[in-house]
């Protein structure tokens, strides 16, 4: 079940509340002493930036694996989003002992850059958001699925765990994006989502619809789940997405947004006949944006073309952060996956 700590950064008695969540997500994701405290340092540097420069925001923490068949172990995801002033030259910021205060050391940014596995950030004046990522192989960037996969999950009411889930793996050419909503919220839909992405791994080397029915079968047993299939062939460039239930999917190419459209029914319980799929081209500029319901159905997606060529997890932040407002109130868990070409995720 996606286990996800979700902290919002208001005061400065936040910050230790973010510390004290990313050592509980470095012992779940089995960092040992040193890696968890590098961290948790990472964390209470984000959220003392959030509060220094944004007037406030929020960490979401959870743990991301690396792509199957990996055999490492997860490595443990920060999120720092806010709606702050942002950045003026990201660059000066992201230097090592860079500071704004005569009072501070300048371990923030800098030193979250050089100590994470994988660290990116993008500011713009909606705001900054900021993705580092921890795992147990320090000399290792860890960037995802080959730094073309990444997201975020975040819980209905800052509950202990989402009923959503993503995951990605890969079977020699075949790159495959999963996104599990399950139903409801709360553990038993975590359980649904769950298993979906627990099978995934067993399944990466068929075809999405393929895919689909098999998980159909393994979701049985539980209460069951909307599920989005979206699977890159590397060597031919092309997209193969299938959905079945509420979900979102939205492919970027050649400077446009396209929907793709998922089938109605529910994975593990009510499951169609048969499960459109549709093939697109994938281009050197692609991207896909997948969704569950808790994103609002009219979100805006971005158009900026510097976003688009960050960390997929970034994007996903940006996206889930510039979706919701205070008019549009989240009404269940609400996760984002995002699927690019280009560059590995993770600044060098």
């Amino acid at each position: 079940m996606t286990r996800v700590w979700d902290v919002p950064v208001h005061d400065s008695t936040r910050v230790r509340d973010a510390r004290v969540a990313t050592e509980a997500a470095g012992a779940h994701a089995g960092l040992d002493d040193h890696r968890t405290a590098v961290a948790a340092l990472v964390a209470t540097e984000l959220a003392t930036n959030l509060l220094k420069h944004a007037g406030g925001g929020r960490l979401v923490i959870h743990l991301v694996d690396r792509p199957a068949p990996a055999t490492s172990g997860p490595a443990v995801q920060i999120s720092a989003l806010d709606h702050g002033p942002g950045i003026p030259d990201v660059t000066v910021a992201l230097r090592d002992g860079y500071s704004t205060s005569d009072a501070s050391l300048g371990a923030g940014l800098g030193t979250c850059l050089r100590i994470s596995s994988a660290f990116d950030l993008y500011s713009s004046a909606r705001g900054t958001v900021a993705v580092a990522r921890v795992d147990q192989d320090a000399g290792r960037p860890h960037t995802g699925a080959a730094g073309r996969a990444g997201g975020i999950n975040i819980p209905l009411a800052r509950a202990e765990y989402s009923g959503d889930a993503w995951s990605c793996v890969r079977s020699g050419a075949l790159l495959t994006l999963l996104l599990a909503d399950g139903l409801g919220h709360g553990a038993k839909a975590a359980q649904a989502s769950g298993a979906a992405v627990d099978e995934l791994p067993r399944v990466g080397h068929l075809r999405p619809a393929e895919i689909l029915r098999h998980l159909h079968t393994a979701l049985r047993p539980t209460r069951g789940a909307a599920v989005a299939v979206a699977q890159l062939d590397t060597h031919r460039g092309e997209l193969a997405f299938a959905g079945v239930g509420n979900t979102g999917a939205r492919l970027h190419d050649n400077g446009s947004w396209e929907h793709l459209i998922s089938h109605p029914g529910i994975v593990g319980a009510q499951f169609p006949a048969t499960v459109p799929v549709r093939s697109r081209p994938w281009a050197p500029d692609s991207l896909l944006v997948l969704h569950s319901d808790g994103l609002p159905s009219r979100w805006v997606p971005p158009t900026d073309a510097e976003l688009l060529a960050h960390d997929p997890a970034v994007v996903a932040a940006a996206v889930l952060r510039d979706a919701s407002s205070a008019a549009t109130p989240v009404r269940d868990d609400t996760c984002v996956a995002v699927l690019a070409s280009g560059r590995p995720g993770g600044r060098p």
